[in-house]
């Protein structure tokens, strides 16, 4: 079971952040990602769709013999997490709890902003379980859907994404936020424009880090790391392939991809 691949999902090839994370953190691990990009964003659909597609893309890396999941999408994770977990005996882990748990590892959080798509914020998955933990917190989510294209079209260092994040930014600036949690995986490609706008007071919690290192820990307390003499495989598969999405797979590695795969969902 430890040789086992790890199983990962997104809704398209953001999660590919916390895949990279993974491999850094533990390079003898085999990882199957999956990407919905037929159906990319889950951000603006029902929760109902939501839950629907997640359980589709779960079904599918279980068809790949994976040891554990992580649901590499905080969309998918704030609305599908818990029945996942309740349906299948799989380990299967999400992007909002390691990051939480990151962001309130320093004593003096005490005013948080949030910044994810539409649905992540919608959803009030991370304003709850922050508060959950920790009674307060000053919590302010800030929708940011403008981001993910622009990080997409490699805009990262761009005049429009700063002007972008400048008016995104400005209101979580004002109101003295001392952390700010970047709740979605496609974000860690921003942080070095970030940290020109932002205060340098102001700590960033990235979510892809922050998982992978969670899974770490799991997989240990769990006894299922792969042996450390194993060099890790990736195998991706993507539900639409298109010379624009293997170019995007390749950016977020920032290594190289091997071999694509199309994935057929639902069968």
């Amino acid at each position: 079971m430890n040789d086992a691949p790890l199983g990962l999902f997104d809704s398209g090839v953001g999660g590919l952040t916390v895949v990279r994370a993974v491999q850094d953190i533990l390079p003898s691990e085999n990882i199957v990602y999956l990407g919905d990009t037929a159906r990319v964003p889950y951000g603006s659909k029902s929760p109902e769709t939501i839950r629907h597609f997640a359980d589709e893309d779960v079904r599918f890396l279980l068809s790949k013999e994976v040891k554990a999941i992580v649901v590499a999408c905080n969309t998918a994770t704030a609305h599908a997490l818990p029945g996942l977990r309740e349906q299948y005996r799989v380990p299967i882990l999400g992007v909002i709890e390691p990051g939480v748990e990151a962001a309130l590892a320093d004593p003096q959080c005490e005013r948080i902003g949030i910044i994810a798509t539409r649905g992540t914020i919608r959803s009030h998955a991370y304003q709850h379980a922050l508060a959950q933990r920790r009674t307060g917190l000053i919590i302010h989510g800030q929708a940011t859907p403008l981001l993910v294209p622009l990080v997409e079209e490699d805009w990262t260092d761009h005049e429009a994404a700063r002007l972008v994040l400048d008016s995104y930014l400005g209101p979580l600036v004002e109101k003295g936020i001392d952390t700010l949690l970047l709740a979605c995986t496609h974000y860690p490609l921003l942080i070095p424009m970030l940290r020109q706008i932002l205060p340098a007071d102001v700590r960033l919690v990235d979510s892809a880090t922050t998982c992978a290192e969670h899974l770490r820990k799991e997989l240990t307390r769990l006894d299922l790391l792969a042996p450390v003499e194993n060099q890790g495989s990736l195998e991706i598969f993507l539900s639409d392939l298109s010379d624009e999405f293997e170019a995007l797979s390749r950016r977020f590695l920032r290594r190289p991809t091997g071999r694509i795969r199309r994935a057929i969902l639902g069968s």
